[in-house]
């Protein structure tokens, strides 16, 4: 086995002519957004991203192969295969191409407060409007707002003559001095000749032994962790057990584990406690383990209290959280908030209008431990006392999406946070099963099923593309057992039989409904566009009360 370096412009020259490829037995494009950006920002940085795998058999053909996520490219006989870093790669490819179907990639020319560059990667949202038949936000195909916006579209920094000709295209259209187009072009021969290392296996390597490779290096990894070396060190400075003390939290506190990895969590909730961003450098530091253990009760109280006001929210599991930074940043307000009477309640509306703007809005698509830093200390203020509006709730810098954007909302099993956010809403909303009625609950929720409101086969069949059938307006949560007994029946049908089923009719039935904030008039109508549109409003007037501290 070699080890290589290749410059990224020489991997998407690879990738051009068909010459890398995935075996087709590899998982499909799985990174979230921020796995994305984190990853750009990072090459940015000119620091390493980890090492590929690639493997050229002796055989043609080893494998049925694909091309990566985005490539229009077909393969050649003899190409690479790609073993491992396809998400790398896809995203690299992806973003700098931006050829994702909902989200365009930027470099905004801002100071970047996590990493201390000039600048950063950031990723705004798009939306489809069927009327206008036009996608939103307008701006960001308009170089000159954008230009304002200090925003370049990411395509002008893609290696290789495609990225050539989109940057000569911008620089016709954007009033840039020589400066910046000096800094810009600075900044592209960096991105293109970032080395991308890899690991290349012998042509003669049977394929088998490939396979085993790949298996192997898909499931048996277990690399040293950052919590790991905190524990050395607490047992080596203060004597203390440090896996005991988070196996005692993982006991008394067994629901810590639907959320996220306990020890994860408790760096950084610490991090938050001494006022300090949760990042490795500051992990590493004697005086954060050293105040973590003088803090601990604090830190455990936090993350309890944390956990029951998530229940309350009707927010069991991190399958379904629509944003997992907010959860050391409440587990670390709690933990210093005050107890019982008025001042709680104020927390809890505090906290209630924060999590849901974190969950709708698109304050922690960037830069999110600088950002999630500043909104714990701001919130705490208003804790304690203080007066100043904390930036997340400022609807000018982060609006709530506009009716538009929720109708766009795709499904929600996929990790984005809008379509998990309408879901997340309507388990608020109480998301009574539709057959029997029960409530969801952390025990119940495992058991149910993500549902169409409207059958997928009556919608294809009716023309209607893949994306406006698996939207999150168009799923409701019910038991697996509900979700076979409709199966796909019409609406009016099996409405019918549920009024029929319960002696309480109708009105039970539009409660039932009324909980996911589902319209019973418009489900019964058989009219799909306009009963999207009508929920689409109901979630929208959900969604503003949740954002505003308000209960449902």
């Amino acid at each position: 086995m070699d080890a290589r370096n290749r410059q990224l412009q020489e991997w998407f020259s690879e990738i051009r002519q068909g010459a890398l490829v995935l075996p087709r037995f590899q998982r499909f494009e799985a990174w979230s957004l921020q796995n994305v950006t984190t990853l750009l920002n990072t090459i940015l940085q000119g620091l390493p991203v980890g090492s590929l795998l690639v493997y050229r058999s002796a055989e043609t053909d080893a494998f049925v192969c694909r091309p990566l996520a985005g490539v229009t490219h077909q393969a050649t006989r003899g190409a690479d295969y790609l073993l491992d870093g396809q998400q790398r790669l896809t995203a690299l490819w992806r973003s700098l191409h931006n050829n994702y179907d909902n989200r365009r990639f930027f470099l905004c020319l801002e100071h970047d407060e996590e990493t201390g560059q000039p600048y950063y990667v950031e990723s705004v949202g798009l939306h489809f409007n069927n009327k206008t038949k036009k996608w939103y936000p307008d701006w960001v195909k308009d170089p000159i707002q954008l230009w304002h916006k200090k925003m370049i579209p990411l395509e002008v920094f893609c290696p290789g003559t495609e990225g050539e000709e989109e940057f000569s295209k911008w620089l016709d259209k954007c009033p840039a001095d020589k400066t910046v187009i000096i800094s810009l072009s600075k900044i592209r021969t960096a991105i293109a000749s970032y080395k991308l290392p890899y690991l290349s296996l012998a042509e003669n390597t049977p394929k088998h032994v490939a396979l085993d490779v790949f298996i192997k290096m898909n499931t048996t990894a277990a690399p040293l962790t950052t919590y790991d070396i905190v524990v050395a060190q607490v047992e080596a400075q203060l004597d203390q057990p440090l896996h005991e003390l988070v196996g005692d939290i993982r006991e008394s506190t067994p629901e810590i584990e639907s959320y996220a990895k306990p020890e994860d969590l408790i760096l950084q909730t610490s991090a938050f406690l001494q006022d300090r961003m949760p990042s490795n450098s500051f992990f590493l530091q004697k005086k954060f383990a050293d105040q973590m253990i003088a803090n601990w009760d604090t830190l455990v109280s936090g993350i309890r209290r944390a956990i029951i006001f998530l229940e309350e929210e009707r927010i069991y599991d991190a399958q379904r959280l629509p944003s997992e930074v907010i959860l050391p940043v409440i587990c670390a307000l709690w933990a210093r908030a005050p107890e019982y009477g008025d001042a709680e309640g104020r927390v809890r509306s505090l906290l209630r209008q924060y999590i849901w703007r974190a969950f709708f809005t698109d304050r922690y698509e960037r830069t999110t431990a600088s950002r999630s830093l500043i909104d714990y200390r701001q919130i705490s203020e208003v804790i304690h006392g203080g007066t100043e509006v904390p930036t997340i709730f400022n609807d000018a810098e982060h609006p709530l999406p506009e009716i538009e954007e929720l109708i766009s909302a795709g499904w929600p099993t996929r990790k984005d946070r809008l379509p998990r956010a309408i879901l997340a809403l309507s388990l608020r909303a109480g998301g009574l099963d539709l057959a029997d009625g029960s409530a969801v609950t952390r025990e119940n929720l495992l058991k149910r099923e993500y549902h169409h409101l409207y059958p997928n086969a009556r919608l294809k069949q009716a023309g209607y593309p893949e994306k406006e059938i698996f939207r999150a307006l168009n799923n409701a949560l019910v038991t697996w057992k509900t979700n076979r007994t409709i199966s796909a029946k019409e609406p009016e049908q099996y409405l019918a039989e549920r009024r029929e089923g319960t002696s309480l009719g109708e009105g039970e039935i539009r409660h039932r409904l009324n909980s996911h904030l589902i319209p019973y008039d418009e489900m019964i109508a058989g009219n799909y566009d306009s009963f999207i549109a009508k929920r689409a409003e109901i979630v929208a007037n959900a969604m503003r009360a949740v954002c505003y501290g308000h209960s449902l």
